[in-house]
């Protein structure tokens, strides 16, 4: 992954408190990290990065849409998506992301790199079952929905037919059970 300058965060000369940065990524920031799940995207990422004496503190929070396809019927639709993440970055001999909420970085460090997490973020937000909301609530019209609908009707006339075969013996057995 090549490193974008946007994404990189120069701590060293900021001073104490707290700093705001926003991002707007879209499908480009995505190609970075070869991740092609989104026909296209439109994300606005603003990151508070809370400079302590010891420690950094970044504060991580997105909003926005992916155009991703719908699991059941295929249509591509904006799916809104939001979410927040924190990271604590603490200072130490050696590089050490284990944990996905602490980051160690070595003594002589002056700058982060915050694209990552934020394709982290973004992605672990998108549901594992991406539904169109047109299914939900039953608007989505669709040339595929139209033949299932088509369809499903030609099979209940089926069953109805079925049902006024029914012999005359069983009839009388049906009554049985009830006349007891």
């Amino acid at each position: 992954m090549s490193k974008t300058k946007e994404f990189l965060i120069p701590f060293v000369g900021l001073k104490l408190g707290k700093h705001h940065f926003e991002y707007q990524v879209n499908n480009k920031f995505f190609e970075n990290f070869e991740y092609n799940e989104f026909q296209s995207s439109d994300i606005k990422v603003s990151l508070v990065l809370d400079k302590k004496s010891t420690m950094l503190e970044l504060d991580f929070k997105h909003k926005g849409t992916v155009n991703v396809p719908c699991d059941l019927t295929g249509e591509d639709f904006d799916l809104p998506i939001k979410g927040k993440m924190k990271l604590i970055v603490r200072f130490g001999d050696e590089f050490n992301n284990d944990n996905e909420e602490l980051l160690i970085l070595p003594h002589g460090e002056f700058e982060i790199d915050v694209a990552q997490y934020i394709y982290e973020m973004i992605a672990l937000s998108v549901p594992l079952k991406r539904v169109h909301p047109g299914v939900k609530d039953g608007s989505l019209q669709t040339e595929a929905l139209n033949k299932l609908n088509e369809l499903s009707v030609k099979e209940q006339k089926e069953e109805s037919k079925q049902e006024e075969d029914i012999d005359p013996r069983w009839e009388k057995l049906k009554k049985l059970l009830t006349d007891k």
